[in-house]
């Protein structure tokens, strides 16, 4: 551990600091069932900041101090009440924190997952990505703030009463899956994370490549040191689940695959054809609450894939489960170019034992295995390529 806080130590980040709970003001809410707060952030261009953020407890509770989530929205999102909501009912506590200096402004459950939201007055950086401020100093960035932000929420959170500050984990959605992978790599003490889309790489394969080309090679160059998640990965020691589509937009494939490649925890994949790209859709999958479940209270855990290999057409999936596997399935694309506009076939897998085989066609270009238990709940091998 000594090792590791000396790593800390040569960050942008003073984790000292941010591992303590910050000070926390009032804030007004009409959502039901969660408590508004604002708590104090690090300042920004010389000026103290706070975060607004939304933090509930499950209804019914029998005095046992809880596990605990923290909850990272992605671009064009906020704090969400409903995701603090979806926790609570799973018997968590959880917090759900705004990144860019907003709160949202009403509460009107026909836009639970894209509420109306405005500026406050304390806020910082407004994002996401900031690209725009490279050139500024370090601290007064936008991923800087979001990642204290985070940070700091998981101080706060573990310092409350009913919760056991040994049972917390992290899931972010997009930017917030982003978010999620550099704080798994310098904020030790939590459990588990699990990014949702977000990955490292963004200079190799991303949505902002154009971004990049814009800022030139050097002023590029500044910010993949300072804030591409693959610079942080290798630091994280935690069990991830990686969740995505074969289609997101924002997060292609290869970047993907290098970035889960880099932590030194146990991984985890859960990938399914098509997934959309949203908050709704990367706050609701089932694999994230079985994962914390059984990181955090013991729970049966996902099908674990512990190899795969593809030799003369066919490809071999071994696992192990805790659950029954009901189905396995081969997933491959046949096309080329840009990753999310590849068309993916799904066809049954030959499931034996601990295995799953399938014939990969001979001209498929990409290609993985999925595995499903008993409560639908998926698994997935990594992608393999024929380019």
């Amino acid at each position: 551990m000594a090792s590791f806080l000396l790593l800390l130590s040569l960050l942008v980040w003073d984790f000292a600091s941010l591992s303590q709970p910050p000070a926390v003001h009032p804030a007004a809410t009409a959502e039901p069932g969660v408590r508004a707060l604002f708590y104090e952030s690090v300042p920004w261009q010389g000026k103290p900041t706070r975060v607004f953020a939304y933090y509930g407890v499950p209804e019914h509770r029998a005095g046992e101090r809880l596990p605990a989530m923290v909850l990272i929205h992605g671009g064009g999102g906020t704090a969400f009440a409903e995701w603090v909501r979806l926790w609570n009912k799973r018997g968590y506590a959880a917090i759900a924190m705004d990144t860019c200096g907003h709160q949202p402004d009403t509460a009107d459950p026909s836009k639970a997952w894209s509420p109306v939201k405005k500026r406050h007055p304390h806020g910082g950086p407004d994002g996401w990505g900031g690209f725009a401020q490279v050139d500024q100093p370090d601290k007064d960035q936008w991923t800087y703030h979001a990642v204290a932000a985070a940070v700091l929420a998981h101080s706060l959170i573990r310092s409350f009463p009913e919760v056991d500050a040994k049972r917390i984990g992290v899931t972010g959605i997009s930017w917030g899956g982003y978010l999620t992978d550099i704080v798994s790599g310098i904020d030790p003490r939590f459990r588990f994370a699990a990014p949702v889309y977000g990955c490292g790489y963004l200079g190799e394969d991303s949505a902002w490549l154009k971004q990049f080309a814009q800022m030139g090679p050097d002023r590029a160059a500044k910010w993949l040191k300072l804030w591409d998640p693959s610079e942080y990965l290798p630091r994280s020691r935690v069990p991830m689940l990686w969740v995505t589509g074969t289609n997101d937009f924002a997060y292609p494939f290869p970047s993907l695959q290098k970035s889960y490649r880099l932590p030194r925890g146990r991984r985890t994949l859960a990938i399914r054809v098509r997934m959309p790209h949203g908050h709704p859709q990367g706050a609701t999958p089932e694999e994230i609450h079985a994962f914390a479940n059984a990181v955090l209270r013991g729970g049966d855990p996902l099908p674990r894939i512990t190899r795969a290999k593809t030799k003369g057409g066919q490809v071999t999936v071994r696992f192990s489960s805790r659950r029954p596997i009901v189905k396995a399935e081969l997933n491959y694309t046949l096309d080329t170019g840009k990753w999310q506009d590849r068309k993916w076939t799904s066809e049954p897998a030959t499931l034996s034992g601990s295995r799953a085989a399938a014939t990969v066609p001979a001209d498929a270009r990409a290609w993985y295995v999925n595995v499903f238990d008993d409560r639908g709940l998926v698994a997935s091998s990594e992608h393999e390529t024929r380019e």
